[in-house]
């Protein structure tokens, strides 16, 4: 009830000042003319009464002064007065206040910006249920390098995990009736959805219980995106058959929106069951070879109550089991865990280390706008001394002053870090669709949510009090009379000692920010004119893949020969060399180059070729523009 009350005296306080002024008002006359007329029933004069009660009383205007420090919500009226003056002393001054602002949009910007991607990088769990509970497992120093049948023993002798399962990337081409595309997909095992605990948009998933052995599930699940874009949301397509590598497969389910995979930063258009890999790319020892470790990244969900060092130790122990069994197919680089989403340790570190560099150069960046903003609040507040020393003059309190020129600060760091949030959000939508390989689709899911609007809130707010109190030092020895003799100068003088230090940080600063930026380009300046073993000028890159457009084993050779035949017949082209691999996109550790003289098949779906070869035909090394260091090339054509 008492609540109730306060609530509704705040309200009328703030909602109905004027009338409530006005009652005070006529209360107060009322009082004061009942008292003054006992004094002229005891024989004295209305004017001397009326004067000798007013002086009696303090005056009626110290009284409602009084009054209205005393009433419920005056904090707010006097902070709503702090807003409006701080307003229209930033309006009188539009130069300083589009300086400050733009200065601050900038830094806060940045900070923005870099904690956006971040928060969608490192601190942002997976897309998927109970994501805590989410690992993938690494295999010494790389996350993609399991073996099926370690896979199939893995899950089928851990008392760690509620489940494992495993993926890998690969692309395909799929004809839906109309404009046949290449696709990326995500190969995966038949209980991948279930141990991510996701539930289709459309349709249903495919489970362990479709998977019967080789080549015995056709099955494919669209991703969102994909079915938007390419089947414009027609709910019909469950069910329908599709031929992928110009093989039928049927389309199952649609996956729900903003899920497009374990890897975050890898946007899959598919997913199809890994044990059909055979008949997509015609390879048979992928799911068979236990030496063979293809590009499977596995993943798993810890049961309750099992740590990451248990569920570890208890792979490892596996691990033993394995490497007795099977000692030559076997390494002996053990089993560890990381959090999904960045392809393991392999990008986490790295990607980690990165952004916290980044991150304390753009803080570098808001400490410099802060000093930079300190200094010009400490020349304003001289600028205004005589205003200040006229106000502590006629009664104003230093804290009052204070206030007002932290509303000041504050006003300009909300209005610098709105702009400066507006700015980042607009770039970090950029960022989410920009695609910096066009040939494979990754892209940054950097989109801003509540921590990135939170952050640059409480950037602003802090902004504001790293510059808004410089001038206290001046505020709290300023002496009005002297200043009001001796001009804007009297007391201030010490202003140039405050404005030194933080002119010094400022180039302190500068130097840092400035010298890292010249490594960072003279070291980028010095990548783009290495020597990178080929000439990328007048170089043009063909990417093909006969597999996905359904060529096997001869066929791929001899169309091969054909394409390399007619490219080399167009007007000015001098000269056709064909790879497995682009030069700096081997698969594996790079090992040398093999001459093929095209009657194998070079394309990057060939398992019979070695993965850390680069496999070349005929003119290869005239056409990259390599020259040998020694001996004779035997590959002219």
């Amino acid at each position: 009830m008492q609540f109730r009350s306060r609530l509704e005296s705040l309200m009328r306080n703030l909602l109905r000042k004027h009338e409530v002024d006005a009652d005070l008002e006529e209360e107060l006359e009322s009082y004061a003319t009942m008292l003054a007329d006992e004094r002229v029933a005891g024989g004295i004069c209305r004017p001397e009464a009326r004067r000798s009660t007013l002086a009696e009383l303090g005056g009626i205007e110290h009284i409602k002064q009084s009054v209205r420090d005393g009433r419920t919500g005056i904090t707010f009226e006097l902070l709503w007065q702090d807003i409006r003056l701080a307003l229209r002393q930033l309006r009188k001054s539009p130069g300083f206040t589009i300086t400050a602002v733009f200065t601050l949009t900038l830094a806060i910007g940045a900070n923005a910006v870099v904690f956006g991607v971040l928060n969608a990088l490192i601190l942002r769990p997976l897309n998927v249920p109970q994501a805590e509970s989410l690992f993938v497992v690494q295999h010494g120093s790389d996350v993609a390098s399991h073996s099926y049948p370690d896979y199939l023993d893995l899950r089928q002798r851990n008392r760690s995990f509620d489940d494992l399962a495993v993926f890998a990337i690969s692309q395909s081409g799929l004809d839906t009736g109309k404009d046949p595309s290449n696709v990326w997909q995500y190969e995966t095992s038949g209980n991948y959805f279930d141990t991510l605990r996701i539930q289709p948009y459309l349709g249903r998933f495919f489970h362990d219980s479709d998977v019967h052995g080789p080549n015995s599930a056709p099955y494919v699940v669209l991703s969102y995106a994909y079915w938007h874009g390419h089947f414009q949301d027609d709910r019909t397509v469950v069910g329908r058959v599709v031929r992928l590598n110009r093989h039928p497969f049927t389309i199952l389910g649609v996956a729900p929106p903003g899920f497009q995979g374990t890897i975050l930063f890898f946007v899959s258009d598919i997913f199809v069951p890994v044990v059909n890999h055979e008949q997509l790319f015609g390879d048979k020892m992928i799911l068979n070879a236990r030496g063979i470790r293809w590009m499977f990244e596995m993943v798993g969900r810890l049961k309750p109550g099992v740590t990451p060092a248990q569920a570890t130790a208890d792979l490892n122990s596996v691990d033993s089991y394995l490497k007795k069994s099977y000692p030559k197919e076997e390494s002996n680089d053990p089993y560890t865990l990381a959090r999904p989403g960045l392809h393991g340790d392999y990008l986490n570190g790295p990607t980690r280390t990165f952004l916290t560099g980044l991150m304390l150069l753009s803080g570098l960046i808001l400490l410099a706008a802060c000093a930079n903003l300190g200094s010009l609040f400490a020349a304003r507040a001289a600028d205004r001394s005589r205003e200040v020393a006229l106000r502590l003059a006629l009664g104003s309190s230093r804290n009052r002053i204070l206030r007002q020129l932290f509303t000041e600060s504050v006003l300009l760091s909300l209005a610098g870090g709105v702009a400066g949030l507006v700015a980042s959000i607009l770039l970090l939508r950029r960022l989410s669709v920009w695609q910096p390989f066009p040939r494979f689709p990754l892209h940054v899911p950097v989109s801003p949510d509540a921590n990135v609007y939170l952050v640059a809130l409480v950037l602003a707010l802090v902004s504001g009090a790293l510059f808004g109190i410089v001038p206290v030092r001046q505020i709290l020895r300023a002496n009005p009379y002297e200043i009001v003799k001796a001009g804007s100068t009297g007391a201030f003088g010490r202003r140039i000692t405050a404005r030194d230090v933080l002119l010094v940080v400022q180039i302190a600063i500068c130097a840092v920010l400035v010298t890292s930026s010249m490594v960072a380009v003279r070291g980028l300046m010095r990548s783009m004119h290495s020597n990178f073993g080929f000439e990328p000028r007048n170089a043009m890159l063909v990417d093909t893949d006969l597999t996905t457009a359904g060529y096997s084993g001869e066929k791929v050779p001899a169309m091969q020969r054909r394409m390399i035949d007619a490219i080399q017949a167009i007007p000015g082209v001098d000269s056709v060399g064909s790879v497995n691999y682009p030069p700096l996109e081997p698969p594996g550790t790079w090992q040398g180059l093999v001459y093929t003289d095209t009657t194998e098949d070079l394309s990057p779906s060939n398992a019979a070729a070695d993965p850390n070869m680069f496999n070349i035909s005929p003119d290869y090394f005239r056409a990259s523009g390599t020259s040998l260091l020694a001996g004779q090339s035997l590959l002219m054509a």
